[in-house]
């Protein structure tokens, strides 16, 4: 078993997660298919939800001059969000089995350094993701929100910060767990209900009695909806909470995860 010694030797931890985030991210460049294909459930939810309920903006209680593909498209974002963070989890999984990470703790190289990299590397894969979306929502299912491109990149970079913190949040899980298959089923118990229980989909007051009263309280429900008001450039009420959650899941996790971390292989 390895485990991480204090080192007070070797590069800054600026320089150690610089580096570290460079090595994941050619990884990432010489790879531009683990980009296309993380995006393909959340293109599948898209192209099956804005056909199926595309009748549902012409029906009472839904937001008047709103199109569903509006309505739609922002939780469409947190959705991608989430589904690479739980990936952000998977892959601090592998390289630990694959013997990366015992490669690292023979090197004089911090482990808060190796968690931090990983986060920002996959930060920069979840808006590769993103971006890949919206553009195929432009240009093939017609989003136009009201809010124009300050509302979309507004949206955009909620749903960016969302994915980011519940990202160390599975980054602990996993540095618990440290097994592949468990996380994900993990991942996938938990973040299925939050969607389908929330207004990502529907509006809240189509829902019935008592799954209104879980989505009012659903965290999910509140992300989404600050995402949407962005999107649609209406009165920006839960953008700060929403962000403020994702910075409370983000430390909780990052200290989780270094705890975890730190254990032997």
């Amino acid at each position: 078993m390895t485990t991480f010694a204090v080192r007070r030797d070797g590069a800054s931890p600026v320089t150690q997660v610089l580096v570290l985030t460079q090595r994941s991210l050619r990884a990432l460049v010489g790879d531009p298919r683990m980009v296309v294909f993380s995006i393909l459930q959340p293109l599948v939810m898209l192209v099956l939800f804005s056909q199926i309920f595309a009748n549902m903006a012409n029906s009472p209680g839904f937001p008047a001059g709103v199109s569903y593909i509006d309505f739609l498209m922002p939780a469409i974002l947190v959705n991608t969000a989430m589904q690479a963070a739980l990936q952000q989890g998977v892959g601090l999984v592998t390289d630990m089995k694959n013997g990366v990470l015992a490669r690292f703790r023979s090197l004089p190289v911090r482990p808060g350094a190796v968690l931090v990299a990983r986060s920002l590397s996959d930060l920069v894969r979840t808006a590769a993701q993103l971006a890949l979306m919206v553009v195929l929502a432009l240009a093939v299912f017609g989003f136009r929100p009201a809010g124009g491109v300050v509302g979309v990149l507004a949206a955009f970079g909620l749903a960016l910060a969302v994915g980011w913190g519940l990202g160390w949040v599975f980054l602990a899980v996993a540095a618990w767990l440290r097994n592949a298959e468990l996380m994900q089923t993990v991942g996938f118990l938990a973040m299925f209900p939050l969607m389908f229980a929330s207004s990502a989909y529907v509006p809240i007051n189509t829902l019935p009695g008592w799954l209104q009263a879980v989505a009012n309280v659903n965290p999910l429900t509140h992300a989404v909806d600050a995402a949407r008001t962005l999107a649609l450039g209406q009165p920006v009420t839960g953008a700060v909470a929403a962000l403020t959650g994702a910075a409370a899941l983000a430390l909780g996790g990052w200290l989780l995860a270094v705890r975890g971390f730190r254990r032997p292989l």
